[in-house]
This record gives C-alpha cells, structure tokens and sequence, in this order.
C-alpha cells in the first residue's frame, strides 16, 4: 500500500491538472481549425491510402470545413474509443460512419445525415443470406457498432462474434471462422465486388442515418456543421461524392 503522503500528493497533482473541454463555434473558428476525429479502417468510408486518410466521410469532411472557412486537423481512433473521446472534448467532432439510435443520443449529439444505410448481412456462396438463415449459425460484426446491437437482438443464434475491426471480421468470413457477417451494406457492396467469387450479400438486416457525432450541449457547432451538409446535399456535392466512392447517390434519406 502507498504511503498516505504519496497518495494525497498524486491526488493533489491530478486536481491540478487542466481540464478538457469541447470547443464552442466561435474558438474553432478563431483558431481556424476544426479538430475531427475517425477511425481509418471502414473502407469505402474512411480509410488509410498509405498514410493518407481517404473516403466518402473523409472528402465530406474536408467539403464541410472548407464551406464553414476552416481546415481540418484529423486524428485516427479506434472505433469503440470514439464516443467516449468525443464526450470527454478531445476533439470537436468526429466522422466515423456513426448511426443515430437513441442510446447513442444519450450521450453524443448528431447533425444532419451525410449518408444512409444500414445493416446487411455477407456471407459465402451457399452460406445463410436472410435473417431467417442466420438461425444457429455464428455471425461476426465489428465492437461498439450499431451492427453489433443489431445482432445482439437476432433470436437463434449460435454465436454472435465482436471484433475490434470490421475488416477483422471480414477476415474471420473468409477464414471460414463465422457463417456470416453484418456490415454496412455500402462496405458490403465494397466487399464483394473484391472478392465476388467468394461472399455474396444477402437481407438488410436495419436501416439508419449517418451523421457527424460531438458533445452534447455544443448547439452553435452542431447547428453549423449540419448547414454545411444540407447545404452540400442541395447543390450536389454529396450525390457526387457518393457516386465517386460507391456509385450512387447516398446522401438522400428516405
């Protein structure tokens, strides 16, 4: 056990240290930067070229900031840190494929969706393609995502398996290690056209908005930052940018 003296110290020492606290409109836009955090590996979205960060949410991203007259400082998070980062103001927001659901509302706040999907299930030829099929069989999905609870609430399974990464479980399909897998359908259709002879996409398991997530109580930022998106859906930049990274328009909600 620690001396008292050195525990009330290292108390004394963490009191002391300065606390974070998410940026409000106008410290951004006076520092001329908007810190945005993703996670690098959710391909076609945001995704690593190299070192590079690429995607749909990568080239909205930069379309926004640049609409609101700032430039972006990016820094890559693991998926299920993101939420927790975001409350605790390590960043202004992040753009990480996040779905609304009232759990996360909870403790995040949304904008307006950039794009619209939802669940799909992936398996192998000749594997389980319908929520019916996936009855005892072993179903792969990436931690902390909508997927993952989506999945959870599925009745009959044999397993339902959570990795850190999607591609993770995209690995765990291919190695013969799950039945299925349920993913985004744009990542799905990513998917498959890599390696259609060996997955096929089967039933939509849910449907979701996808939105920038920040702090809560931050209304000038979230206001402003779904201005810029509604903005880029109105003149065509979204249907564009969807088109360039996964052939269609999928910024329209319906």
């Amino acid at each position: 056990m620690k001396p008292l003296k050195s525990c009330l110290l290292a108390l004394s020492l963490l009191l002391a240290l300065p606390a974070i606290h998410a940026r409000d409109l106008a410290s951004i836009q006076k520092s001329g930067t908007l810190q945005l955090a993703t996670e690098g590996a959710f391909a076609p979205f945001n995704f690593f070229q190299g070192t590079q960060l690429s995607g749909y949410e990568i080239d909205v991203a930069e379309a926004v900031a640049k609409k609101m007259g700032l430039r972006i400082e990016w820094k890559a998070l693991a998926f299920d840190a993101l939420i927790s980062a975001v409350r605790q103001g390590r960043f202004d927001a992040a753009i990480a494929s996040h779905g609304y659901s009232e759990e996360r509302a909870r403790s995040v706040d949304f904008t307006s969706p950039h794009y619209c999907s939802g669940g799909q299930i992936v398996a192998r030829p000749g594997g389980p393609n319908s929520v019916a099929a996936l009855k005892d069989k072993v179903v792969v999905v990436q931690l902390a995502t909508s997927y993952a609870d989506a999945v959870t609430r599925l009745p009959g399974l044999k397993e339902s398996k959570t990795l850190p990464k999607d591609t993770d479980a995209l690995s765990a399909l291919l190695a013969g290690r799950a039945d299925a897998w349920v993913t985004d359908k744009f990542v799905a259709k990513n998917a498959v056209s890599k390696n259609s002879d060996r997955l096929q996409r089967g039933e939509m398991v849910f449907t979701e908005k996808v939105s920038f997530i920040l702090g809560k109580g931050n209304p000038e930022l979230q206001n402003a930052l779904g201005k810029a998106i509604d903005e880029l859906r109105a003149d065509g930049t979204l249907a564009a940018l969807g088109k360039k990274w996964v052939g269609e328009d999928i910024a329209t909600c319906r």
